[in-house]
This record gives structure tokens, C-alpha cells and sequence, in this order.
């Protein structure tokens, strides 16, 4: 059994022309019926004859040609505008005259070239249609003739609005898809500014402290040892970060693994800075990306830490709770203008913007004691 969800996806996917036939079928179908025949538009009052040939010939022009409607909206009008006037000079006031009105509506809102021309033909054609039904003795007041075209040019005016606000509709689309993409892009550039910056300064931290090894080959090895396994974790991290940019890739996957914390600490360690960590809480069931925006927070500012105070001491907290990940990061030191220098910098500013398109609350600056703090509240359960 086709269910209506399905059987809409089978229409959509049809032809324009083909999803036009059925309109145009009825139509015509209509025109035939005994009852119906002489209902239709009757302007010019010309005396009702009989159906013939040229009758036959009129609903054929008008009806069918509503299929075109879409396609080819300059045909579908100027064979439904023969036809309308075929129909009323002779007298036969068929319904398919209404086609007339859904012709004028349709090329209104898709005719895309010429369309001031399509106005004037059509102004034109009008003036002579009229001219031709005094010829025969029409006995309808001038106003009859001029309320119709109105009628007709609000109809163009009404598809002209449609078009209008399509085209608005796709131009909207268009810069929503731009912002979406150069979002999309700054939080790649971010991202692998977080994972370059922080792989790549313990890594010189590590090497510059290596020259000083020489006579100790076993530190020596140690400090080298080192300098690879964070090269390793650097090429680990980059081939993740590209992972996500797979549209196949889970959303899940987006958080560090369980124990990246602990390991980004110790890596930070091993590059020659005393951190203290200390973890609270329980993590809420569902964190969404404030487990990775937690993360980065304490790896941009362990990187600020080897860069402007290396050598100092340095506290990270990290508290969770059921609503929302607390993170704060301090770095001793005499204050300096070197150590206070990360809060301007690109990397601090972009976790500013990451934590406050969660909801969350940052801040990043000297302590009064001296040294640099970083302090991030992030709320949970938001996918942003």
C-alpha cells in the first residue's frame, strides 16, 4: 500500500508538464458537457452558435496548452489567447475559456525573457480583439471592455508577485547557504588552529629543551621520545578533524575520546610545564559540544601557558555538572605584559565565540596575584 507520504514524492518527481495534464484534461473534458456548453466567459455579447469544428478547434488551442503553463508559459498564453478569441468571436463561450485567467496568472509568475514585450503583444492583440467585436456589432459599454483588461492585468500583476517572491525566497536561500558555509569554514580554521598551535608549541618547547640534553643521552632519548609521540597525537588529531569533514561521519564523534583531558595534560607535562589537574563531578548524560569546547578551552590555554609563561606553574579545574562543564585554567607568574598577551590572541577569541554560541558564559585575562586565568562555564546538551 502506497502511503500519501510516498505517493507526493512519486508526484513531485514527475514533469511539470506532466503534473499540469490532469488540469488540462478536466478542462477540456468540461467544455464537452452538454450541460456546460455556453457557461463560459462571454465578453462582446456576441449571439451563442452551436458546437462545430472551429468550436472543437478553440478548446483545443485554450485547454491543452495549460500543460505548457510552466515550460513554456510565452506558448501556453499565445495559444490560449487564439483560442479565447477564436471562442468568443464565434460565439461559443466554452468553459475552457477559463484558461485564460490560469494562463495569464502562470506566465506572470514564470515567464523569465521579454516579458514587457509579452505585455505590449498582448496590450495590442486586446485593442484589436475589441476593435474586431464593434466591427460585428458588439453592444458592450466601453467599460465592460476596460474592466476586463484590468481583470487580466491584475491577474499578470498576481504571477508577477509570485515571481518576485520566489526569486526573494531563492536569494535568501543563497546568503543563508553563503553564512552557513563561512561559519562552517571558521570553525575548521579554528579548529585546526586549536590542534596546530597546541601539537606544534610543545613540540618546539620540547626540542629547544632537547639541545640542552646533550650530555645526558638517556633524557636525551626521552625529550626525542617525546617530540614524537606528539607528532603522532598531532597527525591523530588532524586525521579526525578532517574525519568530520565527511557527511557520513557520526555527530557523536565530534567529542574527544573519554581521558583526552588527562592525556593533553600530561603531554603538556612532558613539554616542561607543572600542571596540576584536578576533575570534579559527574558528566551530564547527554553533553552535545560542550565536551569538545571544554577540551579546547584547556588546550588553548595550556598553550598560552608553554608559549607566554613556561616553566610556571599551572592549575586546571575542570567541574561537571548535571546543567553545565565548568573550566578554569591559571597560570602563575609576574603578570607581565608576555603573560597577558593571550587575550587578544586568535585562538582565545575563537573559544570566546565557540562558548557563547552555546549559551555559556568566558573570560581571559590577568589575576590579581599575577599570572593569566582562563574561565569557561559551558551549559550542556546543546548540539550547536
Amino acid at each position: 500500500m502506497i502511503r500519501p507520504h510516498g505517493l507526493r514524492q512519486v508526484w513531485g518527481r514527475l514533469h511539470v508538464t506532466a503534473r499540469d495534464l490532469p488540469l488540462a484534461v478536466l478542462l477540456c473534458a468540461l467544455a464537452f458537457v452538454p450541460s456546460m456548453r455556453g457557461s463560459g466567459t462571454d465578453i462582446g455579447g456576441v449571439a451563442e452558435r452551436p458546437y462545430d469544428a472551429v468550436a472543437i478547434a478553440a478548446i483545443g488551442l485554450q485547454a491543452p496548452a495549460l500543460t505548457l503553463r510552466r515550460r513554456w508559459p510565452a506558448v501556453c498564453l499565445t495559444l490560449v489567447a487564439a483560442g479565447f478569441a477564436l471562442d468568443q468571436l464565434r460565439g461559443y463561450h466554452t468553459v475552457a475559456g477559463t484558461a485564460l485567467p490560469l494562463a495569464l496568472l502562470s506566465s506572470g509568475a514564470h515567464l523569465e525573457r521579454y516579458r514587457r514585450t509579452t505585455v505590449a503583444v498582448l496590450s495590442v492583440a486586446y485593442v484589436l480583439f475589441v476593435a474586431e467585436l464593434v466591427r460585428r456589432g458588439s453592444g458592450e459599454p466601453p467599460a465592460e471592455f476596460v474592466s476586463f483588461y484590468v481583470a487580466m492585468c491584475l491577474l499578470w500583476g498576481g504571477g508577477a508577485w509570485l515571481r518576485s517572491t520566489r526569486i526573494a525566497e531563492a536569494e535568501r536561500r543563497h546568503q543563508v547557504a553563503g553564512q552557513t558555509r563561512a561559519a562552517e569554514r571558521a570553525r575548521i580554521a579554528r579548529e585546526l588552529h586549536d590542534v596546530v598551535t597546541h601539537h606544534v608549541t610543545a613540540m618546539v618547547v620540547q626540542a629547544e629543551a632537547a639541545r640542552y640534553l646533550t650530555a645526558a643521552p638517556e633524557r636525551l632519548d626521552e625529550a626525542l621520545t617525546a617530540v614524537t609521540d606528539t607528532g603522532r597525537r598531532a597527525v591523530a588529531d588532524l586525521r579526525h578533524l578532517l574525519e568530520l569533514l565527511n557527511p557520513d561521519h557520526g555527530e557523536g564523534s565530534r567529542t574527544p575520546p573519554v581521558g583526552r583531558l588527562l592525556t593533553l595534560v600530561e603531554q603538556t607535562r612532558r613539554a616542561g610545564q607543572p600542571v596540576e589537574f584536578t576533575e570534579k563531578g559527574t558528566p551530564a548524560a547527554s553533553t552535545g559540544s560542550a565536551d569538545l569546547v571544554a577540551y579546547r578551552v584547556v588546550q588553548e590555554a595550556l598553550t598560552n601557558a608553554l608559549k607566554y609563561a613556561h616553566g610556571q606553574a599551572t592549575s586546571v579545574l575542570v567541574r561537571h555538572s548535571e546543567k553545565d562543564i565548568t573550566v578554569e585554567v591559571g597560570t602563575d607568574g609576574p603578570g607581565t605584559r608576555a603573560v597577558a598577551s593571550p587575550g587578544g590572541g586568535r585562538g582565545l577569541a575563537g573559544l570566546r565565540e565557540r562558548v557563547d554560541v552555546l549559551g555559556g558564559e568566558f573570560e581571559a585575562g590577568p589575576r590579581p596575584g599575577g599570572g593569566f586565568a582562563v574561565r569557561a562555564r559551558i551549559p550542556t546538551g546543546s548540539r550547536a
